[in-house]
């Protein structure tokens, strides 16, 4: 199965001079290897960082962890030194994954009259109007005030993008002869799409969130994946011909993309 995934764009590979066999990869959402720890090296005063020492790890790994702490596993061999010089070259990426982690925890906070919520490519504020929930021109029906709004926009975004998507896709494949079987959405977690070898096109809901241009290339790259099951230099070319803005919508999915999966 081919899909469309997000997030491997914050997973720098780094690899030092020194200490060539050891390859740094960083993930944001890791959690902490077991091992010696030691909690003495700081990139701020208010960031903690834990040096971690794993005999089995092959490389150095930098990673963030939902609690808003960094870490470094220390491969055998490896040092301290090393480790901190990694911190330090990578204290601008560490900041941008900080700052990811601080628009996540907000985003979780309660929502209600005038919280911005991503609608085809705006962020748009809830609107309370008449007794009624307003989310730029779509109507959110079945509301308490007194609760959290986030399930019902999420539910009817759910509801919409189901009722939109699969037109979209069926009407693609037959403008470009492509012969696909069968068209879901669903809710993934970690991907935008996907593409089975029976034919069957499967979109993350989440796309009715996104720019136009972002959800008609995302289309495109499964359909691509009818005729092409991988993502060579052949692949390429035939999202290039059939939706030559593709860049741009992999830059802005760089970008947003991760806003509308959390």
């Amino acid at each position: 199965m081919q899909s469309t995934r997000n997030g491997d764009s914050s997973r720098p590979a780094l690899q030092s001079s020194s200490q060539k066999d050891h390859l740094a990869r960083a993930d944001e959402h890791g959690e902490l290897d077991q091992g010696v720890r030691d909690n003495s090296p700081t990139l701020a005063s208010a960031i903690p960082v834990d040096l971690v020492r794993q005999p089995r790890a092959r490389r150095y790994i930098l990673r963030v962890t939902r609690a808003g702490r960094v870490r470094v596993t220390i491969p055998r061999g490896g040092s301290e030194a090393f480790a901190r010089r990694f911190l330090a070259e990578k204290k601008d990426w560490i900041e941008i994954q900080l700052q990811r982690l601080a628009a996540r925890a907000q985003a979780r906070e309660v929502w209600c009259a005038g919280t911005p919520v991503w609608f085809r490519g705006e962020r748009t504020p809830l609107v309370e109007r008449d007794g009624r929930l307003w989310l730029g021109a779509l109507e959110l029906a079945n509301f308490d005030t007194r609760h959290d709004w986030r399930p019902v926009v999420l539910r009817a975004l759910f509801q919409l993008a189901r009722a939109e998507l699969p037109a979209l896709v069926w009407s693609e494949a037959k403008r470009l002869g492509i012969p696909i079987q069968r068209v879901t959405v669903r809710n993934q977690r970690t991907r935008w799409g996907s593409c089975s070898r029976k034919g069957t096109i499967s979109l993350n809901w989440r796309l009715i969130q996104a720019p136009t241009f972002v959800r008609d290339y995302l289309i495109i790259h499964e359909l691509a994946h009818v005729r092409e099951m991988n993502h060579s230099q052949r692949y390429w070319r035939l999202v290039d011909e059939w939706f030559p803005a593709w860049r741009a919508a992999e830059q802005w999915l760089r970008r947003h993309g991760r806003e509308l999966l959390d």
